[in-house]
């Protein structure tokens, strides 16, 4: 109710972020491969068993899940998917990583904008990691370096291998402590091209508590939040400014 469009920014950078990038509509051949993925999951009526590690599911009670009812309610819808691809194609960071592979949907999108660039993508059910790898390969991704581990195992070593982190999609454990623990993990390694973007940032009160708390960290400059999602900026010629915006 409080999102503004174009007429209520005044930012430079934000204005033309906003309607080059985030408002923009041109499809890209790319995404029409991966839809058609996504369809075929959408009908998929395997049933695998699914461990969860984050704050759960506010749908299914059960651990044995169809695939299609994972792809129904855990991948991100079309337009956000494909505003991944347009950020990453826009700012072309050098490496990508994912915390939430789930079906790979999302994970697809980050790697078609360019297929030169390793995409790290976590995912910490073995089942899951299974039918992603399987929907990479039919695409043939060679871009994407799925591992199956759990975030709190794979994080602290995985960022003494890297000097700095240029782009990290957090979509795995959706509650307050875990996001905040791996955001305060990961902005140690951020740069003043660093862009992290946060997925369900409404989700629960404690998701957007952590939110709350990301936005005000003192090397966050620029957020916006598009409701679904969050985007965080750590440029020091931006000003300390936080966008809500239609999307």
């Amino acid at each position: 109710m409080k999102a503004k469009n174009q007429h209520g920014i005044h930012s430079p950078f934000v204005y033309e972020l906003y309607n080059n990038v985030i408002k923009d509509q041109t499809p890209f051949y790319v995404f029409s491969d991966i839809e058609s993925i996504r369809a075929k999951l959408l009908l998929t009526n395997m049933e695998i068993e699914v461990n969860d590690y984050g704050a759960g599911s506010q749908i299914h009670s059960s651990n044995k899940r169809k695939v299609s009812a994972i792809a129904k309610n855990s991948l991100k819808a079309p337009k956000y998917a494909q505003l991944l691809f347009r950020l990453v194609n826009r700012f072309k960071p050098q490496n990508v990583l994912e915390l939430g592979t789930s079906l790979g949907i999302s994970t697809l999108y980050l790697a078609a904008s360019n297929t030169k660039n390793v995409i790290t993508t976590v995912e910490g059910c073995p089942n899951v990691a299974k039918v992603a790898q399987i929907n990479f390969d039919k695409l043939g991704c060679k871009n994407i370096r799925l591992v199956n581990q759990q975030f709190d195992a794979f994080l602290p070593e995985y960022l003494k291998t890297v000097s700095s982190l240029d782009f990290v999609f957090f979509d795995g454990n959706h509650t307050k402590e875990a996001t905040l623990r791996y955001f305060n993990w990961c902005v140690e390694k951020a740069n003043s091209n660093s862009i992290f973007v946060f997925d369900d940032i409404y989700w629960s009160n404690g998701m957007n508590e952590a939110w709350q708390e990301i936005k005000q960290h003192p090397k966050v400059t620029t957020t916006i939040d598009l409701f679904a999602v969050g985007i965080v900026f750590f440029n020091p010629d931006l000003s300390k400014e936080h966008f809500v915006l239609r999307y």
